[in-house]
């Protein structure tokens, strides 16, 4: 494969996807990798975006809304065929291949949290669902840092959609079921109860409100360059681990679906703040005060999403701001993921607080992703970023800091 002469035939798009940044020197770095653990060239590559939550936090798993948004950091693959059934993936900085039989479909314990589990279950769903599978060879680089609150997991899902797909069906998946796919292996093979927004931004692409009560997915696309409007959209990576958090995430959906299973719902969906409040002398006691709280913070922040997308398509920059602290607020005073119980380091409190002390009556900041550890999400002035990037980067490590471009498309196939 020319990598070269592929870049020069999708120059437009490319540019487009990474937000004008020279990815070149990236792919023939992985395509040589690829060569060098297959010994033969690769057909394709496969590109999958990872995504900023912008407002709607742990909203999509009770049907709620969320303003979301592929950014231009990427999972990217180099992959072809092979006619064993299986998938032998190398990512970087792993010394081994993940090495997976996808002809076999059972649910592993002891692959949950892994990639292995990934690979399963993507295959396994797409089979269920009648698409072809087949086997293939991948290797497998990514700008989507672990940990980071911007879906690492969900970028690498959506890729493997993509390459069973671009491989073995003609590139015929729509984006939306690439989207439920993924969600389909996170929860039942890699063991993770996430909602579909983090696989939705990163399939379909784009600035877009997201309304999970409509069946399908009811995806708005909205225009927007906050660049033109003197300011970037940024995130702080403050610190801590994801990967040991399951059951503060697990949490979150459980309480809220105990709360709706309280006043006679499957999901709290079709619940008002007002019914919330009325209901809350025959609540009390009956679900834990912390589900209460968390379910005040969804049907205020599935609501607020709705708002902040309004804001900017009347080019209400200060009503999205509004809106975007007002939901920040509300993840830390009333959902309560913003850092671990017990632990003495509060990393996306602090990062938070001076994001506050930096940028008030002058630009937005709010947690971003699951919650408890990862990044936060600032919208900052060209004249502030600057002198914020080195005050946050000084506290929280060299480079913590990383200006996001929204990426126009979602997965795609580059041939």
């Amino acid at each position: 494969m020319d990598v070269r002469a592929l870049f020069e035939r999708n120059r437009a798009r490319l540019d487009a996807l990474y937000a004008g940044q020279d990815q070149l020197e990236r792919y023939e770095k992985l395509a040589d990798a690829f060569r060098a653990q297959f010994g033969r060239e690769p057909e394709l590559f496969v590109s999958a975006p990872g995504r900023t939550e912008v407002v709607g936090n742990h909203t999509d798993h009770q049907n709620g809304k969320v303003l979301a948004a592929a950014v231009n950091l990427d999972t990217v693959a180099a992959v072809a065929p092979r006619d064993d059934g299986r998938v032998v993936l190398y990512s970087a900085g792993y010394d081994q291949p993940f090495d997976v039989d996808v002809t076999d479909d059972a649910v592993r314990e002891d692959e949950k949290e892994t990639t292995f589990a990934l690979i399963r279950g993507v295959a396994a769903r797409l089979k269920q669902l009648g698409y072809q599978v087949g086997g293939f060879d991948a290797s497998v680089t990514s700008t989507v840092f672990k940990g980071s609150g911007l879906s690492s997991s969900a970028a690498l899902e959506v890729m493997l959609v993509g390459a069973f797909d671009a491989l073995y069906n003609g590139w015929v998946i729509d984006p939306q079921e690439n989207a439920r796919i993924s969600q389909y292996a996170e929860n039942v093979y890699f063991g993770k109860p996430s909602g579909l927004m983090d696989q939705m931004a990163s399939a379909v692409g784009g600035l877009s409100i997201q309304d999970f009560g409509q069946n399908p997915t009811g995806v708005e696309a909205i225009r927007y360059d906050f660049g033109a409007k003197g300011c970037a959209v940024c995130v702080v990576s403050a610190g801590g681990e994801h990967g040991n958090l399951t059951n503060e995430y697990a949490a979150i959906p459980a309480e809220m679906k105990a709360v709706a299973k309280a006043m006679g719902q499957e999901l709290l969906q079709n619940v008002t703040p007002e019914a919330l409040f009325e209901a809350l002398p025959r609540l009390k006691n009956k679900v834990p005060d912390r589900a209460l709280l968390r379910a005040f913070h969804f049907v205020d922040d599935t609501r607020r999403a709705q708002e902040a997308a309004d804001a900017l398509k009347k080019d209400d920059l200060k009503g999205f701001f509004d809106a975007v602290i007002r939901a920040g607020d509300s993840s830390w005073e009333l959902l309560q993921n913003l850092y671990v119980a017990h632990s003495d380091n509060q990393e996306i409190p602090l990062a938070l607080e001076m994001s506050r002390r930096m940028l008030a009556g002058r630009g937005a900041w709010r947690n971003h992703g699951g919650g408890f550890a990862g990044t936060i999400l600032a919208f900052v002035p060209f004249d502030l970023l600057e002198g914020y990037r080195a005050a946050m980067d000084a506290v929280f490590g060299e480079k913590a800091t990383t200006v996001l471009a929204i990426r126009p498309e979602g997965v795609v196939c580059i041939r």
